[in-house]
């Protein structure tokens, strides 16, 4: 692994159920995650994720990648586009720098509208790191949030 290496990419389908049952993981009851009719009172045109799933989809990524040996130092994201029901993320990284056993990845989370999330992720690779998309038993997209 080196500075430049992709990440094979992930889809998730951005279903209701991510987005609610993400919220309530997270103990984030506001309206808009949740209601419809209030998200569209407050003049959203649907529910919409929240960043703490967001954050919970980055650092999967990461780790079904580098193995569960690999320790998140660092997540550092921003959002963008909301996730809507009904649409698909997909996330990409890109390795920007190894430094011993330390990584740093550049992630995008891109949808329908355009780029979702974007951010930096620090990490400690496991001792012998596995080839990407090695890490763990394969999950169907968009479980295991």
């Amino acid at each position: 692994m080196k500075a430049g290496d992709a990440l094979p990419p992930l889809t998730i389908p951005i279903t209701r159920t991510l987005i609610v049952a993400g919220a309530v993981a997270s103990r984030d009851y506001q309206d808009v995650h949740h209601d419809a009719e209030l998200a569209r009172e407050k003049g959203s045109p649907d529910i919409f994720m929240n960043i703490l799933t967001t954050n919970g989809l980055v650092g999967r990524y990461i780790t079904d990648q580098f193995g569960p040996g690999a320790v998140l130092r660092k997540v550092a994201i921003r959002l963008g586009a909301p996730n809507y029901p009904g649409d698909t993320m997909t996330l990409t990284g890109t390795v920007t720098e190894v430094d011993g056993v330390t990584a740093q990845v550049r992630v995008i989370g891109a949808n329908g509208l355009g780029h979702h999330v974007t951010g930096m992720v620090t990490l400690d690779l496991p001792p012998s790191p596995p080839p990407f998309g090695a890490g763990s038993e394969p999950r169907p997209n968009g479980a295991g949030v």
